[in-house]
């Protein structure tokens, strides 16, 4: 069949050359096409230019063309896949850099060339099987982690529940409908890794393409018939005579029940709870006043006087949809977030890309690789403490300090022409302390508008009128919005989990919310976490890279649990405890760590409860499968004869 060549030429003038050289290695069977010459020397910061001269890329885009028409005009058969060598050469080349050894299984792991991943559940042989089939699990969410622990749990053979609050899936791309919600991580990362989207419509895609996906999801894998919606979890309680969660269910006519499963998978999130600020007067506010989770979508703003108080992402991406609309907005700004350049943060997947992604075998494996290593582990360096560094506390390190300079010449560049800007848009603190945000020029574009003020004066009061800051002046509103992010830290607040002896989950933790791998406690057996204390990730890659290692673990407890004839595993608390020490001791040593910056990675005991702070390799690892000897394994009673 003839090639749209025209297709073909736009495409290659959009396409990400390198990865598309590393596809050829599978579609000609052909090794030289890994050239010194044209391996890439990104730019730092850039929309992954590769640092190759013009000529360089004309020669790479002229052999592209000539090997992808001969291969689309051909039989389209694929010669013999690339040995374990050629593929370790052609992440390099992909990466600009040489992938370090260490990484090595890992990173051939999460390309899965050949389809298969050690995310797959391995229950074949048939006594697993016939284990699988007497458990039961209860999942607790249907957003991406529960959606994703449903699939593998039907791949196992394990019979399986979801509970969610909602009407229908989606998690949080269902909650939050605020204009311009958006992912902030590329959506062809964002994705779960065994189901690639080659429809994205825009790079970093709106919120209804991103609900679309997991509605898709869940219709592909025949989820919905394992759901139950408007379905509320009121309490776990763990039956140490029969070794099960017995589960209290309320539905959305009020009624309840108990439910006994083998299991319980908590896929409940981190950032699912709104946080309002305590302020005095909150609830005397006059008109509409919401947070930005919980958009009034019957509040028309036009032409109104609008108060927005917070500067984190979620009004990162609203203010700038709603500040031309509204007659007046004034923005209560307590931090400034730090914005990386992103120019193609709203732009199209043009279709050149996506007929690449279609077209040409192995291309979308090797652009998420290059999404996953440029974005992951190679910028964790920028953001890592040094002990020794005597400079400035708005840095960490003299790499964190370099990268401040670029970035924040580049905010302080876009305001340039509003010197009364400059002092309040560019963070004193270190970039990687706070979460930061991705910005092609809307955000300061909204704040120079006329019809925008950015107040950095605390706020102290709300009146029926507005907002009163420490200068005394009320600032006067018709409606009040906030954008003031979510309790983060409260775990699982709005259930209780009863464990062995009586004891409430939440009473254990005490505020201070800790798990093995952010995934199990000592007490609660058979009770695991997805996201959970020490599993977010600051400027590291995708959280779904996370949930998928998670499920994987819990899976692998499950087979354990099946291999050993146990009814019951439960973390030792040595284990338990020695893992959150080193978690502590690391987690001083990265900028979001820093004695100088506070944020919501931070607990109210100051003790950094969120976040992760080793890198993706290490949760990949320790997530592998369980290790027996970190859980006491309670046996199945024997039958009363």
């Amino acid at each position: 069949m003839p090639v749209d060549t025209a297709m073909l030429d736009e495409a290659l003038t959009v396409g990400h050359l390198p990865a598309l050289v590393a596809a050829m290695v599978h579609v000609t069977g052909d090794r030289s096409w890994l050239k010194d010459e044209w391996r890439p020397q990104y730019v730092q910061l850039s929309r992954g230019e590769t640092g190759l001269s013009p000529e360089v890329d004309a020669e790479i885009r002229a052999a592209l063309r000539a090997a992808i028409i001969k291969y689309l005009e051909g039989d389209r058969k694929l010669p013999p896949g690339p040995d374990q060598a050629t593929v370790r050469r052609m992440m390099d080349f992909v990466a600009g850099e040489p992938i370090p050894e260490a990484y090595a299984d890992f990173a051939m792991d999460e390309l899965s060339i050949a389809g298969a991943s050690t995310k797959d559940p391995q229950f074949e042989q048939p006594r697993l099987k016939e284990a699988a089939r007497k458990l039961k699990v209860l999942v607790i969410g249907a957003g991406m982690s529960g959606l994703l622990t449903g699939i593998r749990l039907s791949q196992a053979g394990v019979t399986f529940e979801i509970v969610d609050k909602n009407p229908d899936v989606g998690g949080t791309w269902y909650e939050n409908t605020y204009p311009g919600c958006r992912v902030d991580n590329s959506n062809h990362m964002y994705s779960y890794s065994f189901e690639p989207n080659h429809k994205w419509p825009q790079h970093f895609s709106p919120q209804p393409e991103l609900l679309k996906y997991f509605q898709g999801i869940a219709d592909k894998y025949g989820l919905r018939k394992h759901i139950r919606f408007e379905t509320l979890v009121e309490a776990c309680v763990w039956d140490e005579a029969k070794d099960v969660w017995r589960v209290t269910l309320k539905g959305k006519d009020g009624k309840t029940e108990t439910v006994e499963t083998n299991a319980v998978v908590s896929a409940v999130g981190q950032l699912n709870r709104p946080r309002f600020p305590d302020i005095e007067g909150r609830d005397t506010f006059a008109g509409p006043a919401f947070h930005s989770a919980e958009w009034r979508h019957d509040v028309d703003l036009t032409g109104k006087k609008v108060a927005v108080i917070g500067t984190g992402a979620s009004a990162f991406q609203f203010i700038p949809e709603i500040a031309p609309k509204v007659g007046h907005m004034t923005v209560f700004q307590r931090n400034p977030p730090w914005g990386l350049p992103v120019a193609h943060y709203h732009e199209n997947v043009e279709e050149g890309f996506k007929w690449l992604l279609d077209n040409v075998p192995f291309y979308d494996k090797w652009y998420r690789f290059y999404l996953f290593w440029t974005t992951t582990e190679g910028f964790l360096p920028m953001v890592k403490s040094d002990p020794t560094w005597n400079g400035s506390p708005g840095a960490v390190s003299q790499a964190n300090a370099e990268l401040r300079e670029m970035v924040g010449a580049y905010l302080a560049a876009q305001v340039a022409d509003r010197p009364d800007l400059v002092g309040k848009v560019v963070p004193d603190y270190p970039i990687g302390g706070k979460r930061a945000v991705l910005d092609n020029g809307v955000w300061l574009a909204a704040l120079k508008r006329p019809n925008v003020d950015l107040v950095t004066d605390k706020v102290v009061k709300i009146t029926p009128k507005g907002v009163v800051t420490a200068d005394g002046k009320e600032h006067e509103a018709d409606v009040l919005i906030y954008g003031t992010g979510f309790q983060a830290s409260n775990f699982l607040s709005f259930y209780k989990v009863t464990g062995k002896g009586g004891r409430e989950l939440h009473d254990v933790w005490g505020g201070d919310a800790r798990a093995y791998l952010g995934m199990t406690v000592p007490g609660f057996p058979n009770f695991f976490m997805i996201y959970g204390p020490n599993t977010n990730i600051v400027v590291n890659g995708s959280i779904i890279f996370f949930s998928e290692c998670a499920v994987r673990y819990i899976i692998g407890c499950l087979k354990l649990m099946a291999e050993k004839g146990v009814a019951a595993m439960d973390v030792k608390k040595a284990v338990h405890d020695a893992f959150n020490a080193k978690v502590d001791e690391a987690n001083k040593g990265w900028a979001w760590g820093s004695p100088h910056v506070s944020s919501w990675y931070k607990n109210q005991f100051g003790r950094v409860s969120q976040n992760w702070p080793f890198g993706l390799i290490d949760y990949w690892r320790a997530t592998l499968a369980p290790n027996p000897d970190d859980f006491v394994l309670e046996r199945q009673p024997e039958p009363v004869a």
